[in-house]
Formats: C-alpha cells, structure tokens, sequence
C-alpha cells in the first residue's frame, strides 16, 4: 500500500485531500465505502488501516479476527471521490452516504451504518 511505502509526493497529495475511498475485499467481492474527513485528509485515515488493519471498522475487525492477520491482504483500496480539505464533516457525510447507497455496500457489504 501506498502508505506504508511512505512516498512524500502521495504523502502531500493525500493529506491535502478530503474524500471519499472504498476497500474491496478480493476474496469475496465485499465492499466497505468509508470517509476520509480528517485535518490530514486520506493520508491520515488510510494511515489507520496500515496501523491495525481494519482502521477501527467494526465490521472489518470482525472479519480479520476470524481469519487472521494475513487476510488484510485481500483488501484493495481505491478512491471514489475526493473533496476539499477544507470540505465539512457534514459534506464528506452526505457523499459517503450516497455511495454506500450507489454500492449497495450496507446490504452487501461491510458498511454497518
């Protein structure tokens, strides 16, 4: 992944960046839509998934936990949208709402909210 190379030119780019990224699993096929709406942009939030795997996603511990640690492997991270950084919570809100929507990814997937 990209952010554990720690590249500075993404580092810049993805920190001043809000937005919008989803994670395929390639095992199965599920996909989890999630926000990225913090002061470091995608870089921070991606920086999470690196730390433990399942960025504190309920849905995607449960699913490491019951296979282990090299399944984080068969997730592959792609952006749908990017946004401002200086977009509100409530902005980057709405837009990863409607691509859960587009994506079916609650019924589907491993979006729980």
């Amino acid at each position: 992944m990209i952010i554990s190379q720690d590249i500075e030119s993404w580092r810049t780019a993805l920190s001043n960046v809000k937005g919008i990224y989803l994670i395929t699993d390639t095992s199965n096929g599920k996909l989890y839509v999630g926000k990225a709406d913090g002061e470091h942009g995608i870089w921070q939030r991606w920086s999470s998934y690196v730390a433990n795997g399942h960025g504190n996603n309920v849905a995607l511990a449960k699913e490491l936990g019951l296979a282990g640690p090299e399944r984080r492997n068969d997730f592959s991270f792609s952006l749908l949208e990017i946004a401002d950084i200086q977009s509100t919570s409530e902005e980057i809100a709405r837009r990863e709402s409607h691509w859960k929507e587009v994506l079916a990814s609650r019924e589907h997937g491993y979006n729980r909210n």
